[in-house]
């Protein structure tokens, strides 16, 4: 996780934060990469960090389980990917992040 990270109340609060700190691009998971709509580029594992991940739980409503990652390019794109957690997450996506480094918050 980041050396600072955030107490965030809401996944629209983190997304706006992470914006503001300049994770200025939206990530989508296609055909086993993250594709940047806006660049017209593809990245893959080897090419990422992760560093900062926000999960939000909904009391009423498990299908609005979400997670925000902050993820930066070994190029400095820095991005966000917003998905499900839990019973709605795509496994394919899941294994994806599982193979991303994530910053050791004591760096």
């Amino acid at each position: 996780m980041s050396n600072t990270p955030k107490n965030y109340q809401s996944l629209l609060a983190a997304v706006s934060g992470l914006t503001e700190r300049g994770y200025n691009f939206n990530y989508k998971f296609t055909d086993g990469a993250l594709h940047c709509d806006s660049l017209n580029r593809c990245f893959y594992t080897t090419d990422l960090l992760i560093t900062e991940v926000y999960r939000f739980e909904s009391m009423s409503d498990p299908s609005d389980n979400s997670v925000v990652y902050a993820i930066e390019s070994k190029d400095g794109i820095k991005g966000l990917l917003v998905d499900a957690y839990g019973t709605y997450s795509d496994g394919d996506k899941t294994s994806f992040l599982e193979q991303i480094p994530v910053k050791d918050a004591t760096n």
